[in-house]
């Protein structure tokens, strides 16, 4: 809001340049005192967004500990078989249950007619139908979410698991792996589709090391303290 009242100022501004002749002295000091004024709204306007944006993220990417006896779901989508290796790591660590996002259409094995078909997929909102579903996902009260980095975000079997149930109060600790885009707008993807839920740090792991991640996956788990 205060972008849009910053621009209205400076439009305002401008008129007042190019029609002051139309202006007695008295109608120009009262309007530098309205810019005036204006001005010291926009800039306490846009103080509380980035404040509010920095508690958005705050929320977003929580990093207060989690300990007690959780039930804990790691749910995963893997093309490749990267994301399942991080996806085993993590559940050998923190036990509970281990679920694969698999749609009923497998992808194809080709590399670039898979990239095509995932920007069209990502361009049209496309929710892919799902083979398997969690039996009772009320009963869990963390659950990581994998998959890879397919541009910028979450594929969409993932999309299509977040929508099919209510994760409202859960813990959400997302993760993925990549060749060099990092979790890119996944995290704030899944809080759009997710927003009732708690989200925990996430991690991002490049393709290439997923076999010797495991240390770093062990540190994360740590950090986040979620512990078998």
């Amino acid at each position: 809001m205060g972008e849009v009242l910053y621009d209205f100022i400076g439009i305002f501004k401008q008129y007042l340049l190019a029609n002051e002749n139309i202006f007695n002295e008295r109608s120009k000091e009262d309007m530098k005192k309205t810019i005036f004024a204006l001005s010291i709204t926009a800039a306490f306007l846009a103080f509380m967004g980035v404040t509010a944006q920095i508690s958005f993220a705050g929320e977003e990417l929580n990093m207060s500990k989690l300990s007690g006896n959780k039930r804990i779901l790691v749910s995963y989508f893997s093309r490749t078989g990267n994301t399942r290796e991080i996806a085993n790591q993590i559940h050998e660590i923190v036990g509970g249950d281990i679920f694969e996002i698999q749609p009923v259409k497998p992808y194809p094995d080709d590399y670039d007619t898979v990239v095509a078909q995932a920007r069209k997929e990502l361009d049209s909102g496309y929710m892919a139908e799902l083979k398997t579903k969690v039996q009772n996902i009320e009963s869990y009260d963390v659950v990581f979410i994998g998959y890879p980095n397919w541009w910028g975000t979450f594929p969409s079997p993932v999309k299509s698991f977040l929508s099919s149930y209510d994760f409202s109060g859960k813990v959400i600790v997302p993760f993925c792996t990549h060749e060099g885009s990092g979790l890119g707008n996944s995290v704030g993807d899944i809080v759009k589709l997710c927003p009732k839920s708690k989200m925990f740090k996430g991690l991002a792991i490049r393709g290439s090391t997923v076999k010797t991640a495991r240390n770093k996956v062990s540190e994360w788990i740590r950090e986040i303290n979620i512990i078998k």
